[in-house]
């Protein structure tokens, strides 16, 4: 019995000696959809961000400025009197107007007015939301904004597609401190 038990022993220490090897996945992606989506998406803004660049070329007049997100905009009217532009905690009080890059308008002013924006605190199209806080009182510019700053890949399921870059045109009107929130 006792050289059971010591073989016994002696198996029990060899088997957890040994390390386990760790399983691998029944299925295994080489990580091509990936690579794919990277490049049709690359080959997407290229596309948007050459006719943006086209309809720049095509207005030598106008100063364009390149924002550091990634879309352009020139000034119809600017306030260069006023310092203050939009920050968290504040309201914008605009209007705009939304065209695609060949002019048609998708959205007229008429149709999205009053727009009433709480900043940084509202879920709207991610250009405007950065566009915004670069303007000053009774400024208009006009956005030029790739898809990945509009609507993206689903647009905005009514007139807007998919993957359609934009020109939004905005009027800043005012800009007041967010009124404090009283407990009651």
């Amino acid at each position: 019995m006792k050289k059971y038990l010591i073989i016994l022993a002696a198996i029990a220490l060899v088997s957890c000696s040994r390390q386990q090897q760790a399983r691998r996945p029944v299925s295994h992606s080489e990580g091509s959809f990936m690579r794919e989506s990277v490049e049709r998406n690359k080959k997407l803004i290229a596309g948007e961000e050459g006719k943006i660049d086209s309809i720049i070329r095509s207005n030598p007049g106008r100063k364009y400025f390149a924002s550091k997100k990634g879309y352009w905009y020139y000034y119809e009217v600017r306030n260069s009197k006023d310092t203050l532009t939009p920050k968290r905690g504040d309201v914008a009080y605009f209007d705009y107007e939304v065209q695609d890059l060949d002019g048609n308008v998708i959205y007229s002013e008429v149709q999205l007015r009053p727009q009433v924006y709480h900043v940084d605190k509202q879920n709207i199209m991610m250009g405007l939301r950065d566009g915004i806080k670069l303007m000053r009182k009774n400024e208009r510019v006009v956005f030029l904004f790739p898809s990945h700053m509009g609507y993206g890949y689903h647009g905005d399921n009514k007139r807007i597609g998919t993957n359609e870059p934009l020109m939004c045109t905005v009027t800043l009107n005012d800009i007041r401190p967010e009124p404090a929130t009283t407990n009651e």
